[in-house]
Order: C-alpha cells, then sequence, then structure tokens
C-alpha cells in the first residue's frame, strides 16, 4: 500500500470546543487571546479563569492528536486479541449486504455511454444542490452490523473517539473494517458513482479513507453542529435503530460567509446514504426519542489534497503517520523538506 501522510495542521487547526461550540485554531497562547477573546466573551466566557480552562482543554486536545498514531495502533492491536466479534460476516463486504438500487447504480456506471445525467435518472434524490440520497445496505445487514457495534461497544476493549464533535462512536479500522469491507466500498462500489458525480473535486480518483461510526441518543450526544468534512467526497449512512427527529442540513460550501447561506433540512432514512462533497457545510439536527446509529466515509483522493489542505487551506506540510492517515501522499519528485516531525511548532 502506497504511504499516506497527515499535514501538520491536524495539530493546531479546526479544534472543537464543544461548550461554546465553536472551531478554532491554536498556535500561541497569544495569537489565541488576540484572536478568539472577544469572541468567545461574547459567548459566555468571560472571566479568567474560564478562558485559562478553555486553554487547558486546548492543550489536552493537542497532546491527544500529537499521540494518536501510537494510541491508535495500539488499541488495534489490543482489540485484534481480546475481543471476539458477534457477527463474524459483517467484517468482509458481500454483495448481498447491499441494496438492488445501488448495484443497479453500479453496472450502469460500468457501460460505456454512462453519463451523469442518467446516473441521476438512477439515484432520483437531489436533496440538496449536488448533495444524493440513494440505498446503500439492505435492512438485515444494517440490523447486524449494529449488533456488533453494541456487542463492541459492551465490551471490555479499548475505544477511540471518532473525532472531537462526536463522543459517542467507533474508529473502523481499529476494529479491522478497513481492508475487507470498507476498502472494498470506496474502490468497487462508490468510486464508479463518485467519477461521474464528482471529477471536479477528486471524484474519479479517491484512494483512501476514513470511517467511522456515529452513536446519537438520549443523554448523549444528540446532534452534530454545523461543519465540513476532512474528506473529498463523504457518505454517510443512516443504520438504525429506531429515533425520531434529527434530520440533517445543508448550506453552501465552506467558501461561503454564514450570512449568504440558506441552509436545507433533508431527511435520512434508514438504510439510506447521503453522498456529497467534503467541504460542503452541514450537520445534525438533535433526536427527540431512540437511539441512531450513522456510518460516515470520509473518502480522500491525495491527487487534490496534495496541492491544497482542505482543513488549512494551504499547501501541506506532511507527518508520517500510520494506515491511511489524513490521505496525503509524497511526490518522488517533490522537495523532502515537506516531511516534519510529528511535534507541534
Amino acid at each position: 500500500m502506497e504511504r499516506f501522510y497527515t499535514c501538520s495542521c491536524f495539530f493546531r487547526d479546526n479544534i472543537f470546543l464543544e461548550e461554546y461550540k465553536l472551531h478554532v485554531r491554536f498556535v500561541s497562547e497569544s495569537q489565541f487571546r488576540k484572536d478568539y477573546q472577544n469572541i468567545l466573551r461574547s459567548m459566555g466566557c468571560v472571566s479568567e479563569s474560564q478562558l485559562t480552562d478553555v486553554i487547558g482543554k486546548i492543550h489536552a486536545e493537542i497532546e491527544r492528536r500529537q499521540n494518536h498514531k501510537l494510541e491508535s495502533a495500539e488499541r488495534a492491536a489490543t482489540i485484534k486479541e481480546i475481543y471476539t466479534p458477534l457477527h463474524q460476516h459483517v467484517y468482509h463486504l458481500q454483495e448481498s449486504f447491499l441494496a438492488p438500487e445501488l448495484l443497479q447504480m453500479v453496472k450502469y456506471c460500468a457501460s460505456s455511454d454512462a453519463t451523469v445525467e442518467g446516473l441521476l435518472k438512477l439515484i432520483q434524490t437531489e436533496a440538496a444542490p449536488r448533495v444524493y440520497r440513494f440505498p446503500v445496505f439492505r435492512e438485515e445487514f444494517c440490523k447486524d452490523l449494529i449488533e456488533e457495534l453494541e456487542h463492541f461497544e459492551q465490551s471490555d476493549a479499548p475505544k477511540g473517539r471518532p473525532n472531537t464533535m462526536n463522543n459517542y462512536g467507533i474508529l473502523l479500522n481499529e476494529l479491522g473494517f478497513d481492508e475487507s469491507f470498507i476498502t472494498p466500498l470506496r474502490e468497487v462500489y462508490l468510486r464508479p458513482l463518485t467519477t461521474l458525480l464528482y471529477s471536479d473535486c477528486g471524484g474519479s480518483c479517491l484512494d483512501s479513507h476514513k470511517a467511522f461510526v456515529v452513536k446519537y441518543a438520549m443523554r448523549e450526544d444528540l446532534e452534530l453542529c454545523y461543519h465540513y468534512d476532512n474528506a473529498e467526497v463523504t457518505l454517510n449512512v443512516s443504520l438504525g435503530k429506531e429515533f425520531t427527529e434529527g434530520n440533517l442540513f445543508f448550506g453552501d460550501m465552506r467558501q461561503v460567509p454564514l450570512s449568504e447561506t440558506e441552509c436545507v433540512e433533508v431527511e435520512h432514512h434508514v438504510t439510506e446514504g447521503l453522498l456529497h462533497r467534503g467541504q460542503h457545510m452541514h450537520g445534525a439536527l438533535p433526536i427527540s426519542s431512540g437511539t441512531r446509529w450513522n456510518l460516515i466515509i470520509w473518502m480522500r483522493a491525495s491527487h487534490e489534497r496534495n496541492k491544497l489542505c482542505p482543513m488549512c487551506g494551504k499547501r501541506p506540510t506532511l507527518v508520517e503517520s500510520n494506515g491511511f492517515s489524513d490521505g496525503f501522499t509524497m511526490d518522488p519528485d517533490d522537495d523532502t523538506s515537506r516531511i516534519v516531525s510529528c511535534s507541534l511548532t
């Protein structure tokens, strides 16, 4: 497998302050105070002790990110050693798991005369501008997968948090889903669709991913704030179980000011996926009852992100990591000075 890297901005950019629903960049305390103290004060962070507490949480998050590579590998090794799956079959992708509608779309994309217009007729639903909704899995598979996820959740095996915005969920690479499930799903069944739908943003050359599940439940996470993804293309599949409300909403691309954005609410039905551009701003409204599991696949195209990091908007400075990391690759003809050590500078 080709070696993948992360961008050094991973350690300092896009840090989510949950209490204030705010993403921040932290290079130094003086920079942070200059850039965010007034904003935070308007949100209720008025005392020095409150601000000091915020800065302490940021330092803890930076340390977590710096240690992520080693701790993730250690968790994966421990899970492999001590965890016994409930449903072993769900770890290996089979066509019988997939919805007939998705298989029909993939077959169409393989034809020599496939067009965007023809594919859109099969998809039928454009839930928001360039946000496409269609069945991905069969109900029986979703049921088995949730049972497996809940079995793992209740086990003594170590668990990693999916990202800074979701407190409850599972990193699927640590559980062993990457090689035999997510990679063939991306390469064989999703890339034919994204090649036609998102050729302008790397849809034809998606070569890595980050996959995880998130859980929403009463007295746990209920919603997800407005954000964009570290991806060229994202697939978000509603797995179940029983829940009410919790629709998604989409705004505009991240470059468009919020004041100029009108959001569209989108229903998300069990077994169905929403396919969208990673830089398309979106969020999830709160559920009002029940439990909801979603499968998220951030698909990356190194051909695109090697030019410009989608998170910091700059040419990436690469940091060695493991697995698919953040989907950056090293051009063999490039200057190796772009690789830096895994420390915050």
